[in-house]
């Protein structure tokens, strides 16, 4: 799918043709979408087809004047068990347009359509790629705060009942936070590299503007980092907790063996057919059965004071 559009007082608004476009979004592109957008734009084939790999890391590059600027950018899996993955969300520069390549359907562009602040003009590279990247920052911070609550929630329902479900939902959400920590640490190196896309010194808003798009990225992945350390964390504990459950149901299982061998024993032995005492008596069966109950009594409760039950 492709869209045109450009900015228009500080809005992104669907372009009227292809020529007039300063934007071109493609999601999830074909060969014969990613020919006209080259055709249309100028931009390297190469370029266009390396966005379109969901797994292409983060990275940065420049050939005749035109730039590629890979980022990553987290996505609702729905047909995944793992909620929410990162996949590679491109931007290639060329002198006279912006063609943004994914192959999913991003939320990118609609969270910088319904921000409170202007966007950027096109022809200002710089500004307008920091405040893409703010909309990833706080994507990132988004989708952190619904892994936090998920993780909670399901602590919580591991109180009351531990299941296996239980645990691998902890698992996967921890899978999400191992992306999410292995994409935002690989953006690092991309930052000042953007600096070099104008070919001139940015100003001081331009700068400020750039610096926060650092600190928004770095506050993502130290969130990121604390936790998938503190589900780290949950996930031995509750292992330990499981086994130590483990543990106490094959002490009561065996206590309880214990006990009702008891009983079996003097049964066996007044089940032979030997000479035994009381077996004259008329009262033989309410003996035995008395030692046996007494035998058990005796054995529960010194396994009581050694708190095996």
């Amino acid at each position: 799918m492709i869209e045109y559009q450009k900015v228009d007082a500080g809005k992104v608004v669907p372009a009227s043709d292809p020529q007039s476009a300063e934007i071109v979004r493609m999601i999830a592109p074909s060969s014969a979408e990613l020919e006209n957008v080259r055709t249309l734009t100028s931009a390297p084939v190469d370029f266009l087809s390396a966005a379109c790999d969901k797994d292409e890391r983060p990275r940065f590059e420049t050939d005749e004047g035109v730039h590629l600027v890979v980022l990553r950018v987290p996505f609702e899996d729905h047909n995944s068990a793992v909620p929410v993955v990162t996949v590679a969300f491109g931007l290639v520069l060329t002198p006279h347009h912006i063609v943004s390549v994914c192959s999913v359907a991003s939320d990118v562009w609609t969270l910088l359509g319904t921000g409170r602040g202007r966007v950027p003009a096109a022809d200002n590279r710089i500004a307008l790629i920091s405040t893409l990247s703010l909309c990833i920052a706080r994507l990132y911070l988004k989708h952190l705060d619904f892994i936090r609550a998920e993780a909670n929630r399901v602590e919580l329902e591991i109180h009351h009942s531990m299941r296996n479900e239980m645990l691998i939902r902890m698992l996967n959400l921890e899978k999400c936070l191992v992306y999410f920590t292995t994409s935002l640490r690989g953006h690092d190196p991309i930052w000042p590299r953007l600096k070099r896309i104008e070919g001139r010194d940015l100003t001081e808003d331009e700068l400020e503007l750039l610096e926060d798009v650092i600190i928004e990225f770095r506050q993502a992945r130290d969130l990121a980092e604390i936790h998938s350390n503190i589900l780290s964390g949950m996930m031995d504990a509750f292992a330990s907790v499981i086994s130590n459950n483990l543990n106490v149901v094959m002490k009561l299982l065996t206590s309880i063996t214990i006990i009702l061998m008891l009983p079996t024993l003097i049964a066996s032995v007044y089940g032979m057919n030997v000479k035994l005492p009381f077996q004259d008596s008329p009262h033989a069966f309410l003996i035995t059965m008395g030692m046996s109950a007494v035998l058990s009594a005796v054995g529960m409760i010194l396994f009581h004071r050694k708190k095996f039950f």
